[in-house]
């Protein structure tokens, strides 16, 4: 993965312009972001997708839905899992789990897909 953002650093300097900023500006700059949370979105959307859309079904067994009536809450809480081997860390509902928690309620009730990424994007653009 690092070998991966060296190349799009690299890829960055080649544009006029930008090439002077650092590589967190360039990316801002050039409205992109780093191959870390291009994969937290893609995940967060895949996540959006099974609990809300397309595979809402399958979504249901995937993810466990945590009881939640605070007002901080974003609507939709999911649980994270507990599992004695570290390999289950990296499994999809486990890195998407973390990341949705900390969704505003406005992106995680979005009515459709195209406004879910638009504020998601925004949301993640904050992150700095």
């Amino acid at each position: 993965m690092e070998l991966l953002e060296q190349v799009q650093r690299r890829a960055t300097k080649m544009i006029r312009g930008p090439e002077h900023l650092s590589y967190e500006d360039r990316l801002r700059e050039l409205g992109l972001f780093s191959l870390e949370k291009r994969r937290i979105r893609e995940d967060l959307i895949a996540a959006f997708l099974y609990l809300k859309g397309t595979y809402k079904k399958a979504g249901e067994g995937l993810f466990t839905q945590a009881c939640s009536d605070r007002r901080m809450s974003n609507g939709l809480k999911l649980e994270e899992g507990r599992f004695r081997l570290d390999v289950r860390k990296k499994f999809f509902p486990v890195r998407v789990v973390r990341h949705w928690k900390k969704l505003p309620r406005e992106v995680v009730e979005a009515p459709s897909m195209e406004v879910f990424k638009a504020r998601l994007d925004g949301a993640l653009g904050n992150l700095g």
